[in-house]
């Protein structure tokens, strides 16, 4: 099985998807929040930004440890930085899925606060897991459009506002 590939068209079809939902992204929204506990709608729309990245990541990285990384999220304003920062994420992910072998797959990455392992899993399971956190977190920037009338692109097939897909 090639996985690498089944992961580089996966993560191609989720960058043209969350591409048509950042093209459309509101401006003058982007502390926007449907409830006192959810995130900000830019925050929100940058972390998917951000999570095209993580490939590239965890294929050149054992784990990622919070205390004692010098990671900041990044502070975007503007459509444009959300477009940015997803075109350059995915070009990153996408190298890192090309220079990549079958067998980097088996190997482990951890998340970790101070040493203290929080998460761990193989490689692949920590690419699927970040393929999975673009489509949950995409769900929820529709939820957020539809709340303020921005009509929705199709995602895997037509939405109510995009019929022909």
């Amino acid at each position: 099985m090639d996985t690498l590939s089944q992961f580089k068209n996966e993560l191609q079809d989720e960058y043209q998807t969350t591409r048509k939902f950042f093209e459309v992204y509101p401006e003058g929204k982007n502390d926007y929040a449907p409830h006192e506990k959810s995130m900000k709608m830019m925050h929100l729309a940058t972390h998917i930004g951000e999570v095209f990245g993580w490939a590239d990541v965890m294929l050149k990285t054992s784990d990622l440890d919070f205390a004692t990384t010098d990671y900041k999220p990044k502070q975007l304003l503007t459509r444009e930085d959300l477009l940015k920062v997803l075109d350059e994420n995915y070009k990153l992910s996408t190298e890192a899925l090309n220079s990549a072998k079958e067998n980097d797959l088996t190997e482990t990455w951890a998340l970790k606060n101070n040493g203290e392992e929080l998460a761990k899993w193989t490689k692949y399971g920590s690419i699927r897991h970040s393929l999975n956190q673009i489509t949950h977190h995409r769900a929820q920037l529709g939820v957020y459009y539809r709340l303020n009338d921005i009509p929705l692109p199709g995602s895997y097939g037509p939405s109510a506002d995009n019929p022909n897909f």
